[in-house]
């Protein structure tokens, strides 16, 4: 297996994991959005007509922590594997030279 290859199939696991990744942190909002609030019924002994109605509203401003941390770690993931292959690139380049 040459050079070109193995850095060719190390690329195409990279994109495959980053793939994976950014489907992962598009779906995880989505899948937390599904929590249902319960929903109670007027107070015992009551009418309906004498409940008030119950406004509930949700503001989320930021980013969570979790978040935060899969972009740092994908951040640093990619830079370390960037690292790599050139490093050993420029190793071979000078293996090949010499």
């Amino acid at each position: 297996m040459t050079t070109i290859d193995r850095i060719r199939r190390l690329i195409g696991i990279l994109a495959a994991s980053a793939g994976a990744l950014l489907a992962l942190a598009a779906a995880s909002p989505a899948l937390a959005a599904t929590a249902r609030v319960p929903v109670y019924g007027p107070p015992a002994g009551t009418a309906p007509a004498q409940v008030p109605a119950q406004v509930r509203t949700v503001i989320v401003a930021g980013m969570a922590g979790w978040q935060i941390t899969l972009i740092a770690l994908a951040a640093a993931l990619a830079a370390a594997t960037v690292a790599v292959v050139l490093d050993r690139a420029r190793t071979a380049r000078r293996a090949a030279a010499a």
